[in-house]
């Protein structure tokens, strides 16, 4: 099953981009006989107020209902939700990263960064450091956190990382 879900993965990923959206992440659930793909989607650079639509998911939706049923990957009952990252999307490659600097962020890691009591934290996301790639995740996040000291964090130490949505005044 791991070899197909990443087969899948990779393909939806293709056909994403090519209808000219985002692909943010793709989480499987269920099980093998009624799998339930659970897929983010975003307009690519888009920023708070101007993402993904109804409309657009629904198109997407579609598409991908039409080639996963034409293909016959799947059995037969499965359920596809497509759905925008929300407000507080996952930050998952270096990209994310990079477009996020100068955000706030919840960071879930691997284990407590020396220093801290907790493995789960707040913090400014102020950059990206390395050369590293998604592939080996060798680059670090460099991070403000709570005491306002930067934190450099190995991204492959970095269990989840979301962006934190911060209430306005006027919200």
């Amino acid at each position: 099953m791991a070899t197909r879900i990443g087969a899948v993965d990779r393909e939806i990923e293709s056909r994403v981009e090519n209808m000219g959206f985002e692909f943010v992440e793709l989480e499987w659930g269920g099980g093998d006989d009624r799998p339930i793909l659970r897929l983010r989607v975003d307009r690519p650079g888009s920023t708070r107020g101007d993402g993904i639509t109804v409309d657009d998911c629904v198109r997407v939706s579609r598409e991908l209902e039409s080639w996963l049923d034409e293909a016959s990957i799947l059995p037969e009952r499965y359920t596809l939700e497509v759905s925008s990252p929300g407000v507080e999307r996952p930050l998952i490659r270096r990209r994310d990263f990079e477009r996020f600097t100068g955000q706030g962020v919840r960071v879930k890691a691997a284990r407590a960064p020396e220093g801290m009591d907790s493995a789960r934290f707040e913090a400014v996301l102020e950059g990206v450091a390395g050369e590293g790639s998604d592939a080996d995740q060798g680059y670090e996040l460099r991070l403000r956190i709570a005491d306002g000291s930067t934190l450099a964090l190995p991204r492959s130490a970095v269990v989840r990382a979301q962006l934190m949505y911060e209430w306005d005044e006027e919200d």
